[in-house]
């Protein structure tokens, strides 16, 4: 029987702008001391100067806000200590729709004002005087290009913020925003153009790749117009600059994610087709209402883009139309059909169609409301399914822009009963093949999340951990530095207890999914979106 998550998960505004040690219970080994960084809306409604609620409409436009856990061990024989503070990080965000009743930049599915001047706000969307934008999606940690050089030579910082010298927040847009990593704070809004001039596109990849080894990061930025332009880039983190790898025009799509491999980048444009060249953006005032329908007679389209020479693009494919959020891993191997060749493996948490960019309505969420949207096969539809595409023999995909693109072959599609979405892997695999993929469920057993899924893409098999009334966030793998295995390392998740009305931090052996520990938390933390680890003395970029 489908329960509702508790709606305190959602509609809180439960804050520690000071840290609070909190409870500790169980085992949680030594190597996972470091900070965990969590992103998510934190409230989504505010009294407004005249008396009246101003409420976002979707999950993604809650007031966003940043949760930072420190993970010690004060006496290297002794249990971990834990403490917790969080804040959000939009003051004047808040100003403005408490003095005004609205706001100005896009949102992710906020309703646009009808009487409002469609002209004036293509003069001002995208450049506000002061910093009223709501970011906080995903999270950098000593973000190349965001006032942090990487030096090989210079030791690991000691201290409280465990290294992490400067820290980001970001979103699909150009748009990043500096949080104090130790009070959390906002310090100011950047923008792509920053980086390089060229990359003033308004859309970019909320989850852009790191390279595990050189810490350089990848993503690509999407300027509208009759023709769409798409620039794929690399900022170094050794020095700082950015270079545009590829530039090419196509459909302007709605893109999360992106892959990385050992060589090359990878931009799918999935079937998030946005409307007249990405006017409808401007004009809707927020992106899910400027999305077509995705269209069964179309293409999904995969770029490669060669990352470590001056080739760009180097191969174009198609596979039939599906959408994402989330890239898994990718990594290339010898061709399947000529050894001296090479394919590129990508593995995503797909859907069958765009249904899940409005099924997180708050309206679809709470448990007051009466008549549910999302029910039935509509319901079935928002569901992820573990996927696997196979880019075969790339050398000999070709560049020419008049070869017409090579078919993508799919290994893989696992049932949605198996799958999860908010994937993560083992840090240490990123880029190459890895087996286990680890994640949220969403088994119908809730009106949200209802789970951690550990996914098994050789035997195509899942197990689970999952507790009535209890939601989990997503997982964060630590590796277990004298593992000898893939899974031998813990999962850190936020999990709040529905029925008591507080979270806690729960620590999962990655092996079998059995809890290991928990850090009780004072209140509800609210439903969150992606986290960031830096342990001690360790540095991982990952998946920034």
């Amino acid at each position: 029987m489908e329960y509702w998550p508790n709606d305190s998960g959602f509609d809180t505004c439960y804050e520690e702008h000071l840290p609070v040690a909190l409870a500790v219970k169980g085992n949680i080994p030594y190597y996972a001391a470091g900070v965990l960084f969590r992103t998510g809306p934190l409230g989504y409604k505010a009294e407004t100067d005249d008396g009246k609620i101003w409420a976002a409409n979707h999950w993604f436009d809650g007031f966003s806000s940043v949760h930072r856990f420190q993970i010690d061990f004060p006496d290297q024989a002794g249990p971990a200590q834990v403490n917790y503070r969080s804040r959000r990080n939009v003051d004047e965000y808040l100003e403005l729709v408490r003095t005004t009743g609205r706001v100005d930049s896009i949102t992710f599915a906020s309703k646009r004002d009808p009487c409002e001047s469609f002209f004036k706000k293509v003069m001002s969307v995208f450049h506000a005087k002061r910093d009223t934008y709501n970011v906080g999606v995903t999270l950098s940690m000593n973000m190349p290009g965001g006032g942090y050089q990487r030096d090989t030579e210079k030791p690991m910082i000691s201290g409280h913020t465990n290294g992490i010298e400067t820290l980001h927040v970001k979103t699909d847009t150009l748009m990043v925003k500096r949080i104090d990593p130790e009070t959390l704070e906002p310090r100011g809004i950047a923008t792509q153009v920053l980086l390089h001039p060229d990359l003033k596109g308004p859309l970019s990849a909320a989850h852009a790749k790191s390279d595990p080894l050189t810490g350089d990061i990848f993503n690509f930025n999407l300027e509208f117009g009759y023709k769409s332009t798409y620039r794929v880039f690399r900022t170094s983190a050794s020095t700082g600059k950015t270079k545009i790898l590829a530039t090419f025009t196509d459909t302007p799509a709605y893109i999360h994610s992106i892959f990385l491999t050992g060589n090359h980048v990878i931009l799918c444009i999935w079937n998030s087709h946005i409307k007249w060249g990405g006017i409808s953006v401007l004009y809707n005032k927020n992106i899910v209402d400027a999305i077509s329908p995705l269209d069964p007679s179309s293409k999904a389209v995969w770029y490669v883009i060669d990352r470590t020479g001056d080739r760009g693009l180097i191969a174009r494919y198609e596979s039939d139309p599906f959408f994402c959020f989330h890239s898994v891993n990718a990594w290339e191997e010898p061709s399947s059909t000529d050894p001296s060749q090479t394919d590129i493996i990508a593995e995503l948490s797909m859907f069958e169609n765009t249904d899940t960019l409005h099924r997180f309505y708050y309206d679809n969420l709470l448990s007051s409301t009466a008549s549910p949207e999302f029910t039935g096969t509509r319901r079935l539809s928002c569901l992820p399914m573990q996927t696997q595409f196979r880019l075969p023999d790339i050398h000999n995909a070709g560049k020419d822009k008049f070869c017409p693109p090579r078919k993508a072959q799919l290994v893989f599609q696992a049932p949605k009963a198996l799958s999860l979405e908010l994937p993560t892997i083992n840090p240490l695999y990123l880029t190459h093949r890895h087996r286990y993929s680890y994640g949220c469920t969403d088994r119908l057993k809730s009106s949200f999340m209802d789970g951690i899924a550990k996914f098994d893409n050789v035997t195509q098999t899942s197990i689970f951990w999952e507790t009535e009334g209890h939601t989990p966030g997503e997982p964060i793998f630590i590796a277990d530095p004298e593992g000898k295995e893939e899974d031998d390392g813990v999962l850190l998740t936020v999990v709040l207890d529905g029925y008591v009305e507080k979270s806690y931090l729960l620590v999962l052996d990655a092996r079998d999914l059995f809890e290991k520990g928990r850090a009780e938390m004072q209140g509800p933390m609210s439903f969150g979106f992606h986290g960031a680890f830096k342990g001690t003395g360790r540095e991982y970029l990952g998946d920034i």
